[in-house]
């Protein structure tokens, strides 16, 4: 609590300043980024202590993002373009915005029921499209066992956020079946404690640049061999 000493300046608490100084130290960081002169240890990523949120923001989304471009390699090597086309081509791309919405819901917009359901409502829309992916490719191309592997963690690793994220957030995981002890709320509200800015464009980069555009790539080359 902030006081004043006899001369009337105001004396902050112990816990204030170091707060304080942290706002000062963010500013600071900011700076050096707007003016183009940082160094990484710079940038907060904010480790979190959390084991379950560790796992949410380090583990899942790089290893997703690894078997996304191993499959894609797989599909070239496979020669896609010529095999089964633009058409699976346009299936991997409803996976990417299926999932892709969700993770952006995650990212930006509190957890409460209505997060939950639109995840899982795309968790099971994802399942589905795979099906019809492999379903229409696996008479058409040849489909290794390498790649089918890959596939097992495409699919899994969905489930396995919304898992951990059940756990962090029981009560709202609840409230989407009327139990728990809060109310199901159905309103979509931002964070309000955002996740650490560099994270997130860190990672909005990796998709972009090792799932977004190589795949585009294999969409547009399937286009180009349809002519």
């Amino acid at each position: 609590m902030n006081i004043a000493d006899q001369s009337g300046l105001i004396v902050l608490s112990p816990a204030e300043r170091a707060q304080a100084a942290q706002q000062v130290a963010c500013l600071a960081r900011a700076r050096c980024l707007l003016r183009g002169r940082w160094r990484l240890r710079d940038i907060d990523f904010a480790m979190p202590d959390d084991p379950a949120l560790l796992i949410l923001l380090y583990f899942i989304p790089p290893l997703w993002m690894v078997a996304g471009i191993a499959d894609w390699f797989c599909h070239r090597r496979s020669d896609i373009a010529r095999t089964s086309g633009a058409k699976e081509s346009w299936l991997h791309m409803l996976m990417f915005a299926q999932m892709g919405s969700a993770l952006l819901a995650c990212l930006f917009l509190e957890i409460n029921a209505l997060i939950f359901a639109f995840v899982i409502a795309m968790f099971f829309a994802h399942e589905a499209t795979a099906l019809w992916d492999v379903s229409y490719a696996h008479s058409r191309r040849r489909i290794s066992p390498v790649e089918q592997h890959i596939h097992s963690f495409l699919e899994l690793l969905p489930l396995l956020a919304i898992v951990l994220l059940a756990v962090r957030h029981w009560d709202a995981f609840l409230s989407l079946f009327g139990q728990g002890q809060t109310a199901a709320s159905w309103t979509p509200q931002w964070k309000t404690q955002p996740l650490p800015a560099a994270y997130i464009y860190t990672l909005l980069a990796a998709g972009l640049f090792l799932e977004i555009l190589p795949y585009l790539e294999e969409l547009l080359r399937g286009m180009r061999k349809r002519r």
